[in-house]
């Protein structure tokens, strides 16, 4: 084959989309069956809503809300509330990544679903990849859209798995419960409580993405997750308010562990990295699909060049380092660094009186945020 992808996410089906749309044989392996739950805060930036379009992405028929503000609010209530400069929407991953995943079925892509990769080798020419149940397949090129934390990082001893993180996702999907109607749907919240910050948006069907960031610390703390809400979320009065009047959907929340923001490489062991294998933006700055999306665009390209022939495998990995730093690392940067004014109780409500200066607030989100991708 010419190309295959590790993992099945945003980034992994829309390369795999674009690069079967020109041609190529691509074979995209995924350990879960479409469709799924991931943790994910649920909202895209408008920056590639014209891409997903060109690619046959019906938003409105998947029920995506159209999202303009944005409200922030401190661990005492303190509450914010601007316009986005570009806006964006508000869609489940269980639907979009199921809608992305047909178009690429359509398109030719071969899946190899509910299994897992354990080790990729690669002798020069072309690589190996060996799957849990003893499978081993062949490819010109491998790209990896594995996802935030993967065994495949561990056997490339990519540097970030050598500390461990100490940040823990959890996901739920709500809806409004009869004593609480109309919360708006045009906006994403983000909700600070002590070491943790929790996005809320609308997305299909009447429900809302309820996702939160925060620490083992906390958990370990109060013995459990919804000890640990009840203790913590509950003293900011608008998650409070969420938990006592929001019907919670799932049985249980969708959970991940050792969530790292470190900095990462784009290219490992001649293994193009794409989405959050290459680099993950805090949910504080609510555009890591959007990324992993404009990501798959940049690497599929890139791609396309080497097996054509018009480039060699080394210049190949220099221009997809140079072009993924150029479009994400200062965007990576100022994540990190505007997260630090987060978590703390003091630095939270210190943080909401600095962003009351409105044009400060709209540089930053400028700043995590690219320009509009077209197809």
């Amino acid at each position: 084959m010419d190309v295959l992808i590790i993992g099945g996410g945003l980034a992994g089906l829309v390369s795999a989309l674009e690069l079967a749309r020109k041609g190529f044989r691509i074979t995209l392996i995924e350990k879960k069956t479409y469709p799924f739950h991931k943790v994910c805060g649920e909202y895209v930036s408008n920056e590639v809503r014209p891409y997903l379009e060109s690619l046959g992405v019906d938003l409105r028929a998947l029920g995506a809300l159209v999202i303009e503000r944005f409200r922030f609010t401190s661990p005492s209530g303190r509450m914010l509330e601007t316009r986005l400069d570009l806006g964006g929407f508000g869609v489940s991953r269980y639907t979009l990544d199921y809608a992305l995943y047909q178009l690429a079925e359509d398109a030719g892509v071969q899946f190899v679903l509910g299994k897992q990769v354990d080790r990729v080798d690669f002798d020069g020419n072309q690589f190996t990849a060996e799957l849990a149940d003893g499978q081993r397949l062949a490819a010109r090129l491998v790209i990896g859209a594995f996802g935030k934390r993967s065994r495949l990082d561990k056997q490339l001893g990519r540097a970030f798995m050598e500390k461990p993180s100490p940040y823990v996702g959890v996901k739920y999907h709500i809806r409004q419960g009869p004593t609480h109607r109309g919360f708006p749907t045009d906006i994403i919240a983000l909700h600070n409580f002590q070491d943790g910050y929790c996005g809320m948006s609308a997305i299909e069907e009447g429900k809302y993405c309820f996702c939160y960031l925060t620490t083992r610390e906390n958990v370990r703390q109060y013995g459990s997750i919804p000890a640990m809400e009840h203790a913590l979320m509950y003293q900011n009065p608008h998650l409070k308010a969420v938990f006592e009047t929001f019907e919670f959907v799932f049985d249980k929340p969708e959970v991940i562990n050792e969530i790292s923001f470190a900095p990462k490489r784009a290219v490992e062991d001649h293994i193009l990295m794409a989405g959050d294998s290459a680099g993950l933006i805090t949910p504080l700055c609510g555009n890591g699909m959007a990324m992993a999306i404009h990501g798959a665009k940049l690497v599929s390209d890139v791609s396309a060049e080497f097996l054509q022939n018009r480039i060699s495998r080394s210049q190949l990995e220099a221009r997809y380092e140079q072009e993924w730093q150029r479009q994400f690392a200062r965007r990576l940067w100022v994540g990190r660094t505007v997260q630090k004014l987060f978590g703390a109780p003091r630095l939270s409500e210190l943080a909401i009186s600095v962003f009351g200066f409105k044009p400060l607030l709209h540089g930053v989100m400028r700043q995590t945020h690219g320009k509009v991708l077209v197809g």
